[in-house]
C-alpha cells in the first residue's frame, strides 16, 4: 500500500465520517442516487473531505443504504396510510420511483432481489384498501394513474393484472 494512501485509511475519524454519510444517504430525499454521489465525492475528492480511499465493504455500506432509501421511496406511495399525509404522491409516484431504482441498480451493478414481489403485494393491498374506502364513499381515490399505466407497472412486477382486486379499473384515471 502507497504510504499516502495507508495514512489515509488510518485517519482516526474514519468511521464517524462514515458513519456520518451513511445517514445522510440513508435519510436523503427523493432521489438517494445524488445523495449517495455526493457521499462518495466528499469521502474521496472534495478539496474540504477526508480524501479516503474507500474499501470494498464501505462502499458496499453506502450502496446498501442508497439501496434502501430507494426501496422505502417506491413503496411509500403504495401504503394505504400515507394516503393522508403531505407524502404520499399516489401510485404513479411509485411507478417513477420503480423505474429510478431499476435504472440505479443497473448502473452499480446490483440488485434487489425478490423486490418486485413486495411491490406488487403492496400494490394489491393498496388497490383493496382504496376499493375498500372509495366504494364505502370514505375517499375518492387517490390512484393517479390510468388503467393502462397500473397495468405496465404490473408487467414491471412481473404481476398479472388478473391478480389485481375486482374493480380496480374504476378506480383509475380516465
Amino acid at each position: 500500500m502507497k504510504t499516502a494512501e495507508k495514512k489515509q485509511n488510518e485517519t482516526p475519524d474514519r468511521q464517524s465520517l462514515l458513519e456520518d454519510e451513511l445517514i445522510l444517504v440513508r435519510n436523503s430525499g427523493e432521489i438517494p442516487e445524488i445523495a449517495l454521489h455526493a457521499s462518495l465525492y466528499y469521502l474521496t475528492e472534495d478539496a474540504d473531505g477526508p480524501k479516503l480511499v474507500l474499501q470494498d465493504q464501505e462502499l458496499e455500506a453506502l450502496y446498501g443504504v442508497a439501496l434502501e432509501r430507494a426501496r422505502e421511496i417506491v413503496l411509500r406511495d403504495l401504503e394505504p396510510r400515507n394516503r393522508t399525509l403531505t407524502i404520499f404522491r399516489g401510485p404513479a409516484r411509485s411507478m417513477v420511483n420503480w423505474r429510478r431504482l431499476q435504472d440505479f441498480c443497473a448502473r452499480i451493478h446490483r440488485c434487489c432481489p425478490g423486490f418486485d414481489k413486495r411491490v406488487a403485494g403492496a400494490l394489491i393491498k393498496f388497490l383493496e384498501a382504496e376499493i375498500r374506502d372509495v366504494g364505502a364513499g370514505r375517499r375518492t381515490s387517490s390512484v393517479n394513474c390510468s388503467a393502462g399505466e397500473l397495468e405496465r407497472y404490473c408487467r414491471e412486477l412481473s404481476l398479472h393484472p388478473s391478480f389485481l382486486p375486482a374493480g380496480w379499473t374504476e378506480l383509475c384515471m380516465k
